[in-house]
């Protein structure tokens, strides 16, 4: 992905609401099919992590990432921002 496409990820990324919230237990088996499905049906969602999760953010979005595809387009303090493209895109990247 490159920067001018992450960049234009952020800024969509900036009026949507966080769609998939993560607690103490992590990342676990129902946090990876709720994060599949929303990436499905959005392409682009944001994720935010309490206080009691045991691992960074950053890590966190890694892991969920790397389980169910995609890409991190951006970390802030609790929350983060991940895209994957649907079957049928909506999202029409610049090049």
């Amino acid at each position: 992905m490159t920067s001018k496409q992450r960049a234009f990820l952020r800024g969509m990324a900036n009026g949507y609401e966080v769609v998939l919230i993560i607690g103490k237990d992590g990342v676990t088996d129902n946090v990876l099919k709720q994060a599949d499905e929303a990436l499905e049906a959005r392409e682009l969602i944001k994720i935010k992590c309490l206080e009691t999760v045991p691992a960074p953010v950053r890590e966190v979005a890694t892991e969920i990432v790397s389980a169910v595809g995609g890409d991190v387009v951006q970390v802030i303090g609790s929350k983060a921002v991940l895209y994957r493209p649907a079957k049928k895109p909506v999202i029409v990247l610049p090049r």
